[in-house]
C-alpha cells in the first residue's frame, strides 16, 4: 500500500482547481466575446458577417482566424454556446497552453479546409466545437492515459450524434467547417501528444 502525504494531496488538488478555473474563464470569456461580437452586429445589421470565410479570396484568408467568433444569428450563437462550453472546457481543463497550441491548429486547418472546399461564406463556433471533439478524442488514442481515454469515451457517447455534421446536405450548414474543425483537433491532439 503506498502513501500520499496530506500536504502533497492537497497541493495537487490546489492544482488542478485552479486548472479548471482558469479552463472556466478563459472559455467564458471566449464564449462572452462571441455575444458581445453578435450583438453589435445585430446593431450593425450583419456587417460583422464579412469576417466569415469567403472561400477561395486571397484578401480574405486572414478572416479564417476571425470567423470561428462570429455567427450567423443569435439563433446559430445560442446552438453552439453550449457545446462550445463544455467540450471547450474539458479540452481547457487539460492544459491551458496545450489548448491554445490546439485551438490555433483547429482554426488554421479548418479555416483553411474550408477557404479551399467550400462555396459561400463561412463563420461560427462549429469548426471549433469539431475541433475540440476531435482534439478530445484524439487524446484518448494517442495519449493512451485512462483520463484521457475515459474522457474520449464520454465525449463519444454524449456527443457522437455530431458526427453526422459532417456529411454534406443540409443548406446553410458548413458540413465543411465541421470535418476540418474536426480533423484539426485530430492533428492537434496527436502534434500536441506526450513525446
Amino acid at each position: 500500500m503506498s502513501y500520499v502525504p496530506e500536504r502533497q494531496r492537497s497541493e495537487g488538488l490546489a492544482k488542478h482547481g485552479a486548472r479548471a478555473l482558469s479552463s472556466a474563464v478563459l472559455i467564458g470569456s471566449i464564449t462572452a466575446v462571441m455575444w458581445v461580437l453578435e450583438a453589435v452586429d445585430y446593431t450593425m445589421n450583419g456587417w460583422l458577417d464579412r469576417f466569415g470565410i469567403s472561400p477561395r479570396d486571397v484578401g480574405d484568408l486572414p478572416d479564417i482566424f476571425t470567423a470561428p467568433f462570429m455567427h450567423g444569428g443569435f439563433g446559430h450563437l445560442m446552438a453552439n454556446t453550449v457545446p462550445f462550453l463544455i467540450l471547450g472546457f474539458i479540452a481547457a481543463a487539460r492544459g491551458i497552453a496545450k489548448f491554445l497550441a490546439a485551438s490555433l491548429i483547429i482554426i488554421v486547418v479548418g479555416g483553411l479546409g474550408v477557404w479551399f472546399t467550400s462555396s459561400a461564406n463561412t463563420l461560427g463556433s462549429s469548426i471549433l466545437i469539431f475541433g475540440f471533439f476531435g482534439y478530445l478524442v484524439g487524446r484518448g488514442i494517442f495519449e493512451r492515459r485512462l483520463l484521457d481515454i475515459g474522457i474520449a469515451i464520454a465525449v463519444v457517447a454524449v456527443y457522437g450524434t455530431m458526427l453526422l455534421g459532417v456529411i454534406p446536405g443540409e443548406p446553410g450548414i458548413s458540413w465543411q467547417g465541421h470535418l476540418f474543425g474536426l480533423i484539426g483537433g485530430v492533428l492537434g491532439a496527436w502534434f500536441l501528444r506526450r513525446g
